[in-house]
């Protein structure tokens, strides 16, 4: 997506146990061809309690001081970040405390695509069933975060009422649609986020698996370029490189006269174990923040994996 001026709708929300901040657009996948992750069929689990702190350092026992690390190296640099990590295998939950509220940019496009496939899955009569060309243009809007796309589908199929529906289907409590009726002012956190994606993923939140699935191959497949021609690997593809990932990134200017708001989200692993959420507020240049994201990802993971 192309950098948008907008005011950062930002709000202390419920802490979770460890987080960090962000702004528009989609990356995904490796830079070298398809990720592993890439057509590999979503296994069903248990749906993640709502409860907001479950942290235990079982298989995480460096992990939250590197968090804090993070956290304090950016805000060196003058950025708020905000972080939380999932390993869906034990439920365990890290954050960093922040998960304030934030416009999402083109992370919203999530959502567009989930109250699509949704809506087609539940037509009987097959008046809301998406054509070959739309499923394409779908593609092009995750993979590569066609802004003309998420526009023309915002449009055609409710506008906020997208927004509604997704949230009240998966009980994202934080999110909520955009107040002047633009997608990537979309609402919410990085709590809400994480259990998004869980819930996608273990379709407590209404997809089938063949249709989640049809969400995560894209994510997997995405382009280190968006279609705008901003860059899109920064957070978790550049700093998790070792790692099979499947992204939606969002990034956004000009928060506050002149900071960047990069988001970058998604799943980690060939096994699709891991959900993070990290996003990043920084009055600096738009090249500067993607680094500093991207570095606090590396501090978190120094080998590249989890």
């Amino acid at each position: 997506m192309s950098a948008r001026s907008s005011t950062l709708l930002i709000a202390v929300a419920a802490m979770l146990t460890v987080s960090t901040a962000g702004c528009d657009s989609t990356v995904y996948g490796s830079p070298h061809g398809p990720s592993p992750m890439l057509g590999a069929a979503i296994q069903p689990r248990s749906p993640l309690p709502r409860s907001p702190h479950r942290v235990r350092a079982t298989g995480f026992d460096e992990l939250p001081s590197r968090i804090a690390q993070a956290t304090d190296e950016a805000a060196a640099k003058g950025a708020t970040i905000s972080v939380a990590f999932l390993d869906r295998n034990t439920n365990q939950m890290l954050s960093n405390g922040s998960d304030q509220l934030v416009a999402i940019a083109s992370v919203a496009k999530l959502f567009i695509a989930d109250d699509l496939l949704s809506h087609e899955s539940s037509s009987p009569d097959g008046t809301t069933q998406l054509s070959s060309a739309d499923h394409l243009a779908l593609d092009s809007m995750l993979r590569s975060s066609d802004d003309g796309v998420a526009e023309t589908f915002w449009t055609a199929h409710g506008g906020e009422a997208i927004i509604t529906d997704v949230a009240s289907r998966y009980g994202l409590t934080s999110t909520a649609p955009p107040g002047d009726g633009r997608w990537w002012n979309t609402v919410s956190s990085a709590s809400d986020l994480v259990h998004y994606y869980d819930m996608l993923l273990n379709g407590s939140g209404g997809l089938s698996g063949e249709r989640a699935n049809l969400i995560v191959n894209d994510l997997a497949g995405s382009t280190a370029i968006g279609t705008d021609g901003y860059p899109q690997r920064f957070g978790i593809p550049d700093g998790l490189y070792a790692e099979p990932v499947a992204v939606k990134q969002g990034w956004m200017c000009c928060m506050d006269g002149g900071s960047w708001m990069h988001l970058s989200t998604g799943i980690i692993g060939a096994e699709q174990r891991y959900v993070m959420v990290i996003e990043s507020v920084q009055p600096s240049d738009g090249a500067t923040a993607r680094a500093t994201i991207t570095q606090a990802v590396k501090t978190m993971f120094p080998s590249g994996r989890v």
